[in-house]
């Protein structure tokens, strides 16, 4: 079962949709709710998954149930798109399908990482009132909610509330607790519960110990360090790499002996360098031969020493080593998922200097870790898009709409009119002309916009009911009444022409997954 759904996840993420639905019928495979949410939740790329949660619902047999429409929530949620995750909970609601407190639960979490933590309360309110009993996993995250948010006498009742219902704390809930006590410089109240949770039977974990230390390096709090560090020793856990290397360079700034760390993590230990030492001894490309660098390169990559690459780099690009595809699209892919936004560029203008076609993974590694890290004000943004369309790498007609888009609320219009030109003709659909009409709106250019519209009316490409709710909204905070009167008119023969025609498109879809009732701003 898990190769099927593992070959399913490959259909989703490397396939286009057409292709998909094609293979996805030919699969010898009963398609059951509980099948369908395995592979929901493999976390295809989020366009996809609601095009599949939409393709399931059709056949034969099959209905969503409450962890289906749960699993599809948490996908838009984690994406951003809370207005998304409340039209697939509406849904659920509409079909009286059985709401319980793990979707409550998503949803008050996805609200507040989108910053609306009074919809998170709303939502906590809600699920009371609809007689659902909170979990401890909801009261647990309720209550970081509202630390996090520094609405400590609310999370405080709330841990009281949970206690006097029989909810027993669990290690993640005591987690939550010390974690906002050493934020605060509390560290004696967070080592006394520290020891207090141990004698109630609860032994804290990895996890728990690596958030703890991660926090405690934040604060400055080496006594609670060693002493988490002693209970690890005895336990025998570890701490994660970046906690390891940030708790290192804590205790030697802070004139603390390494020893205790280092024997906690003697995995580690032998690798343990700061990033000057990195440097020292990263190989000379001067040494390196043109036979033996993408080896020095794999080797760097299998111990994940990314400074090192990024020095060796470097030094190469004056040699005009020409190296293996494969090996700087690992590269580029490896520092995106880091986070490591200029590791990545260094990587990517290598290749583009010296003319290597990286793999289209990279380029939307690029892409995306280019947009996650608000960096849409570099015109390599536009780089990456041009060299991966020259590749032959067609970027989705989500991504470029996504990107065109994102690129006009960044207040950066003409890089998205430039990404919407290298646009090959299958790809300027509705949804990336829609996108362009926001643009232009955003920029405060309604006739602009409104000229993108015409333009995509003239080439016979139909509206959807995402281009009105962008078109009217743009056009009220333009103040144009009268056009908007217009276009909610033509919405409405448009409404009666749609209900007419059984079929939508796949463009079509994206469209009003991107736009449906968005706002400009």
């Amino acid at each position: 079962m898990r190769d099927r759904i593992a070959k399913v996840y490959k259909i989703l993420k490397y396939s286009t949709w057409d292709s998909a639905q094609e293979q996805l019928q030919r699969l010898p495979m009963k398609w059951d709710s509980y099948t369908v949410n395995r592979v929901l939740k493999t976390h295809p790329p989020m366009e996809k998954a609601w095009l599949f949660f939409n393709w399931a619902s059709k056949l034969r047999g099959f209905k969503h149930d409450q962890y289906t429409h749960t699993t599809m929530l948490d996908i838009f949620g984690e994406a951003g798109r809370v207005s998304s995750m409340e039209h697939v909970f509406k849904l659920m609601v509409d079909k009286g399908i059985k709401v319980d407190a793990v979707t409550y639960t998503s949803r008050m979490h996805w609200h507040s990482s989108a910053g609306d933590v009074n919809k998170a309360v709303q939502i906590w309110g809600e699920m009371k009132e609809k007689g659902c009993r909170p979990t401890v996993v909801s009261y647990t995250a309720y209550m970081k909610i509202l630390f996090d948010n520094d609405r400590v006498t609310e999370g405080t009742d709330v841990y009281k509330e949970m206690v006097e219902c029989g909810c027993s704390p669990t290690c993640h809930t005591y987690t939550v607790l010390m974690e906002y006590l050493v934020g605060r410089g509390k560290s004696e109240e967070a080592l006394e519960i520290f020891n207090n949770m141990q004698e109630a039977g609860v032994s804290p974990d990895k996890a728990m110990c690596n958030i703890l230390i991660e926090k405690c390096c934040r604060a400055g709090e080496v006594t609670m360090i060693i002493k988490i560090l002693l209970f690890m020793k005895e336990n025998c856990l570890v701490l994660r790499r970046p906690v390891f290397q940030e708790a290192m360079e804590f205790l030697n700034s802070a004139g603390q002996s390494d020893e205790l760390i280092r024997q906690v993590n003697r995995h580690f230990s032998d690798e343990c360098v700061t990033k000057e030492e990195t440097a020292e001894s990263s190989i000379d490309a001067s040494d390196v031969s043109v036979s033996s660098e993408n080896g020095i390169l794999l080797l760097l990559l299998k111990k994940q020493s990314l400074i090192a690459i990024d020095l060796l780099l470097a030094l190469m690009e004056d040699k005009n080593m020409h190296l293996n595809a494969a090996i700087i699209s690992t590269i580029i892919e490896e520092n995106c998922r880091r986070c490591r936004v200029d590791g990545a560029l260094l990587a990517f203008e290598y290749s583009k200097k010296l003319g290597i076609g990286v793999e289209k993974g990279a380029y939307l590694s690029l892409v995306g870790c280019l947009i996650r890290s608000n960096e849409l004000g570099r015109l390599v943004l536009v780089d990456a898009i041009e060299e991966m369309i020259r590749a032959g790498h067609s970027p989705g007609s989500y991504l470029a709409s996504l990107l065109i888009y994102r690129l006009g609320r960044a207040r950066r219009p003409t890089y998205a009119v430039k990404v919407f030109n290298l646009l090959p003709q299958d790809l300027k659909t509705v949804a990336s002309y829609t996108a362009l009409v926001g643009v232009y709106f955003c920029a405060g250019a309604s006739d602009k916009a409104l000229k993108v519209y015409k333009s995509m009316r003239k080439k016979g490409i139909r509206p959807t009911s995402g281009t009105y709710d962008l078109l009217l909204a743009g056009l009220r905070k333009s103040g144009r009444d009268s056009e908007v009167e217009l276009f909610k008119k033509e919405r409405k023969s448009w409404l009666s022409d749609s209900r007419a025609e059984d079929s939508v498109s796949t463009e079509e879809k994206i469209c009003d997954l991107l736009f449906a009732h968005d706002a400009i701003s």
